[in-house]
């Protein structure tokens, strides 16, 4: 969400586990909730950082669909941005 919201300007990138062979290995996990109820708020990029040479690269999204979207898609590879691409 923060890729589309930002338009590219900050750019997502897929979790990636690594473990070390040495050491312990930490973890941390944060979580932040969206409560995910349906909600008629749409996010969109963020009108600011838009220009005629920096348009809009998503169509707004509320995040019910957004979520919806990625757990039904499953974990192929491919980011879920991509579905939401103008």
């Amino acid at each position: 969400m923060f890729q589309l919201v930002s338009n590219d300007k900050f750019k997502s990138i897929e979790h990636r586990v690594v473990a070390n062979r040495g050491g312990p290995r930490v973890s941390v996990a944060c979580f932040f909730s969206t409560s995910f109820q349906d909600t008629p708020k749409m996010y969109a990029p963020i009108q600011e950082l838009l220009s005629q040479d920096n348009p809009p690269r998503y169509r707004g999204v509320s995040v019910q669909e957004y979520v919806t979207y990625g757990a039904n898609k499953g974990l192929d590879g491919v980011s879920p941005l991509l579905h939401f691409r103008l």
